[in-house]
C-alpha cells in the first residue's frame, strides 16, 4: 500500500473533483479523480494527551459528540460515527486511527484547527483522518458561547465536515482587516473563516452544508428525492475556471453554492430540493482564493456578477443540464 499524507487548514491540499458542486476532496487514482468518502460508520478517538486552558477532557469529548451528532442529524444523508473512547495518542500520529484533540501550535497564530488525512493512493481509501485543535488559541465550551474564546463545537463541526470529505464553501461575506479578513456574515459552517469569539452560529448546519453532505453521502433508500442544476460558465467564448455559482431556492429557501472547476467552465450543483431557483454567478473575490484553490493562477476573477436570465428548475431525482451563463469582463 502506498500512502499519501495531506493536510487542510485554510488550504485545500487535495484535488477538487471536476464538475462537482461544493468543494469535494478527491485524489487521482489510475487517471481518474476518486472522491474521498467513508464507506461506513467513521470510528474516532478523543485525545486527552494535551488540553487547552480551561478545557477538560470531558468537556472536549462532549463538545465533539455534539458536533458529530449535528452531521448525523442530516436526514437526507447517511452519515454515522462511532466513538471509541479516549486515547493518550496525539492527533497527527501515524497510527491508522482517527484522533481528535489539542496540540499547542503557537507557530500557527491564525489557525484554529487542522484536519489531516493519510490516504492509500492505490485504492483511494482513507487510512486515517485526524483533527488538531490549536491549544495556543483561546477556547470556550460555554452553552451560550463566551467572548473569552472560540466555540469548540462550532470549529469541530467545520473540521468534521473536512473529515467527511467536504472542502470550503464560498457562501459568506468578509472584509479586509489588518493582514487578514474579518467575517461579516456566513451562510455555511464550511466557510473558511471562523465565527468570532463568543459566537455559536457555527453550531447550525446551513443549506449549503446539508446539500453537500447529502450529495456525498446520498442515502441508498428512504431519503428525499433531490435534484440538481448543471451547465457552463463562459466568457468571450471560453470556459471560466473558478467561478462561484449560487442557487437561491424561491420556495425551499435553500442557498447552495458550487464552482466551475474545469477549463470548459463546467459546474454541477446537487442536493437541491426540487423546484425553481435563481442562479447567480460571481467572481471568487470575497475571500482568499487560496482557501478554495491551490492553483490560484487558473482562477478567473475578471468578470462581473451575472444572473441566469430565467428561473432554473431543479427536477426531482435528476439534474437540469443546460443552465449556461455567459459573463462579461469587468
Amino acid at each position: 500500500m502506498r500512502r499519501a499524507f495531506v493536510a487542510t487548514a485554510a488550504l485545500v491540499a487535495l484535488a477538487i473533483v471536476p464538475g462537482q458542486a461544493y468543494m469535494r476532496f478527491g485524489l487521482p487514482i489510475n487517471g481518474t479523480n476518486t472522491v474521498l468518502r467513508w464507506p461506513g460508520a467513521v470510528p474516532y478517538l478523543v485525545s486527552d494527551a494535551q488540553l487547552a486552558d480551561g478545557i477538560s477532557a470531558s468537556a472536549l469529548d462532549q463538545a465533539l459528540q455534539r458536533a458529530f451528532r449535528a452531521w448525523e442529524g442530516v436526514a437526507s444523508a447517511d452519515v454515522r460515527f462511532t466513538r471509541q473512547g479516549f486515547t493518550s495518542g496525539s492527533p497527527g500520529d501515524d497510527d491508522s486511527l482517527n484522533v481528535l484533540g489539542f496540540e499547542r501550535r503557537p507557530d500557527l497564530e491564525r489557525t484554529l484547527a487542522v484536519t489531516t488525512y493519510t490516504i492509500d493512493v492505490i485504492s483511494g481509501a482513507i487510512v486515517e483522518a485526524d483533527v488538531q485543535f490549536n491549544a495556543a488559541q483561546p477556547w470556550s465550551v460555554a452553552e451560550n458561547g463566551s467572548a473569552a474564546g472560540f466555540d469548540l463545537q462550532a470549529v469541530a463541526q467545520h473540521e468534521i465536515g473536512h473529515v467527511l470529505g467536504l472542502g470550503h464553501s464560498a457562501i459568506g461575506e468578509t472584509e479586509v482587516s489588518g493582514s487578514g479578513r474579518r467575517l461579516i456574515a456566513s451562510g455555511s459552517v464550511m466557510f473558511p473563516i471562523a465565527f468570532p469569539r463568543g459566537s455559536v452560529e457555527g453550531r447550525t448546519l446551513r443549506s449549503d452544508d446539508i446539500a453537500g453532505v447529502s450529495d456525498l453521502y446520498r442515502r441508498a433508500s428512504g431519503g428525499p428525492s433531490l435534484g440538481g442544476l448543471a451547465g457552463h460558465v463562459r466568457k468571450d467564448g471560453h470556459g471560466v475556471f473558478g467561478a462561484h455559482i449560487v442557487a437561491y431556492g424561491l420556495r425551499s429557501g435553500q442557498i447552495v453554492g458550487g464552482f466551475s472547476i474545469t477549463d470548459d467552465g463546467d459546474y454541477v450543483i446537487n442536493g437541491l430540493e426540487p423546484g425553481t431557483y435563481v442562479v447567480r454567478v460571481e467572481p471568487l473575490d470575497d475571500g482568499d482564493v487560496e482557501s478554495f484553490f491551490e492553483n490560484t493562477q487558473r482562477v478567473d476573477l475578471d468578470f462581473g456578477v451575472t444572473y441566469y436570465p430565467k428561473l432554473a428548475v431543479a427536477p426531482r431525482s435528476g439534474v437540469a443540464g443546460d443552465i449556461d451563463i455567459t459573463v462579461r469582463p469587468r
